[in-house]
């Protein structure tokens, strides 16, 4: 239907104003669009109505199929329970008649040991009866030989003279007097032969080594001298109310010492790096003229450079000269140390170098490795480098550094045994034993002051007069020598060797020495009576 048509139907004007006409278009156009909601509205339910009633009765349907298929598992697991419980039930039917077979089994195995035992039982009685029997004839027999025993030492106690426990104490002397002329015999024997063997050897190598190794001994001092080129030279070191000389003494760690003694200070320390660095300040302050605490400490620099310098060079000339390769730089530096260092007054870097030469020489001889000898050698005593600043003993130090630096297990092992605290178990350790031993105990090699000698030979002494039946002993030959007197009512011929034995071993067990110590055990029987 037109617009124009409904306008006229609705009674309105044909010539209406515009504003009407879309007032009225519009109400239109919401009429049609409600009625056209209504009409989807009801289209939608009903389409919805039919999807409900379709989905009730596909529910229902799949409610109808699992209500049947559970109704059908529910039989088979029914089914498979019986199934189940007739098979277990058979199976404990079964256990149960092959325990019963292996209980009946143990019960005829067990009736069988209780008639063994039975038997052996009755066996037993018997034997035990038999057996009192032989006991009380044996006791019988026993108190016979008693009797016929004691009757034949009253017998003997007459004819002897003696009681019983007088002869058991004779025939004990007498057995004991065998004893020890058997025992100093083969002593002798065994140390005759082994004399005979290995002396001629070991004196050849030894010789030999000790002639090629023409090692000079220089004693070497533990104080430092400076020249000067004039005492006034002193006061200039001492300073304006000695603030010269404390700076000194401070910086380099030593103790000047100016006394009297013309043109000389004497420069003392424990640490012999220490007095070498502070001679050399000294030696330069003298040489440059200006003394004052400034130029001091720039001299210590450089003479603290300049001894590293030459410490270095000295570990490094030592392992040339030594043959020896592949030594850590650290220790070719602790190595150059040992220059400034004494022991006893020897220089140990050239005790060191000694020690390897005659390690070296000997191993040859031997057929021994030459070069871990060496190595060994040079390196024994690498710790006392470090004894003036670590806690420890040279030997401990020394093996931790050589450890501390990869060397080899040889080398440990000789470092640790060369005096001894442990046993050389290897060649190259008996060796540089040896060659330590005779570096440092030819003559002019070492010296030791005066307390420390008294004191060896006082201990000497007092070691040889501990045993029973000494009765005088004297250390002579500077230590290297005991002789000791004893009572001949007390000691033997034969037990003189085995004194001499036990006094020896007691020295190298208690006493630290250089070289060897000879026992000198002297027995003498003297008989007087006058003439009247």
């Amino acid at each position: 239907m037109k617009i124009d048509t409904f306008i006229s139907l609705a009674g309105a004007p044909h010539g209406m104003m515009p504003g009407l006409t879309v007032v009225l278009i519009v109400i239109a156009a919401v009429v049609f669009c409600a009625i056209g909601f209504v009409i989807g509205m009801i289209y939608r339910k009903k389409v919805a109505e039919k999807a409900i009633g379709d989905a009730t009765e596909e529910a229902k349907r799949i409610v109808s199929n699992a209500l049947n298929e559970a109704e059908t598992k529910k039989r088979e697991a029914i089914l498979e329970a019986r199934d189940e419980i007739h098979r277990e039930r058979q199976e404990h039917e079964k256990e149960l008649k092959d325990r019963r077979a292996e209980v009946q089994r143990q019960e005829r195995r067990v009736i069988q040991k209780e008639e063994t035992i039975d038997k052996r039982t009755a066996a037993l009685e018997k034997k035990e009866d038999q057996l009192e029997k032989k006991l009380r004839d044996a006791q019988a027999r026993l108190d016979e030989v008693e009797a016929l025993k004691k009757s034949q030492f009253e017998m003997l106690e007459k004819i002897s003279g003696l009681t019983r426990e007088q002869a058991k104490e004779y025939i004990l002397q007498q057995l004991q007097g065998e004893l020890d002329h058997e025992k100093a015999v083969r002593i002798m024997d065994y140390r005759q032969q082994v004399r005979d063997e290995s002396d001629a050897l070991a004196r050849e190598i030894i010789a030999s080594a000790i002639q090629r190794c023409a090692a000079d001994s220089v004693a070497e001092a533990t104080v430092s001298v400076v020249d000067l080129p004039n005492d006034e030279m002193k006061g200039r070191i001492i300073g304006r109310e000695g603030r010269n000389i404390r700076t000194l003494e401070s910086v380099t760690g030593v103790d000047l010492i100016i006394d009297d003694t013309p043109e000389t200070i004497t420069v003392s320390s424990f640490d012999p790096v220490r007095r070498e660095i502070a001679r050399i300040t000294i030696e330069k302050l003298i040489s440059d003229g200006r003394i004052h605490p400034a130029r001091i400490e720039e001299m210590y620099e450089k003479a603290r450079r300049e001894v590293d310098t030459a410490i270095r060079q000295a570990g490094e000339r030592a392992v040339i000269e030594a043959g020896v390769n592949g030594i850590n730089g650290e220790l070719v530096k602790l190595l150059g140390r040992l220059k400034y260092r004494t022991s006893y007054g020897q220089n140990v870097l050239n005790h060191s170098l000694e020690v390897s030469y005659l390690a070296g020489l000997m191993a040859a001889e031997l057929g021994a490795d030459v070069k871990t000898a060496k190595r060994a050698g040079l390196l024994h005593d690498i710790g006392k480098a470090l004894d003036h600043e670590l806690e420890g003993t040279h030997i401990a130090l020394g093996v931790e550094y050589a450890k501390k630096y990869k060397e080899k297990e040889e080398v440990l092992h000789a470092i640790e045994a060369h005096h001894g605290d442990v046993e050389a178990k290897t060649v190259v350790a008996v060796l540089v034993q040896a060659a330590d031993a005779i570096s440092a105990a030819r003559p002019g090699a070492r010296r030791e002051n005066l307390q420390n000698y008294i004191k060896r030979l006082e201990q000497l002494e007092e070691i040889s007069t501990s045993f029973p039946g000494v009765e005088r002993s004297f250390a002579i030959q500077a230590g290297r020598e005991v002789r000791i007197m004893v009572k001949p009512e007390k000691v033997s011929d034969d037990q003189m060797v085995i004194l001499a034995r036990d006094v020896a071993r007691k020295i190298e067990a208690e006493m630290e020495y250089p070289g060897q110590i000879k026992v000198h055990i002297i027995r003498e029987s003297r008989v007087f009576d006058t003439a009247k």
